[in-house]
């Protein structure tokens, strides 16, 4: 699930990735535009006083991220909360988040 919400600073979003506990994973790692397709730079990690999975960002308001998640390092998952989906020039189909 993707969460926005206003920022301090104008010219940004604050977005949350979420995933419920019940999914039962040993990592999620967030990939996309924001993080030029690292794999490793973005995990999702438990927070305290709650086993959901999440990790925020500030992004910049007014444009289109493409992302995906990595689950267990092994497969790819959209996000059936995106605002909507485009297939990347390798035939993939990309979430997108509109800021």
């Amino acid at each position: 699930m993707i969460i926005k919400q206003a920022s301090s600073n104008p010219d940004k979003v604050h977005v949350t990735f979420w995933f419920p506990a019940s999914i039962w994973l040993e990592s999620i790692h967030l990939v996309g535009d924001f993080n030029q397709w690292n794999r490793h730079t973005l995990p999702l990690e438990r927070s305290p006083g709650s086993p959901d999975w999440q990790v925020s960002l500030e992004l910049v308001r007014g444009r289109e991220y493409q992302f995906r998640y990595l689950l267990n390092n092994s497969s790819w998952c959209n996000d059936c909360s995106a605002d909507r989906y485009v297939v990347d020039p390798y035939g993939r189909c990309n979430s997108v988040l509109e800021t």
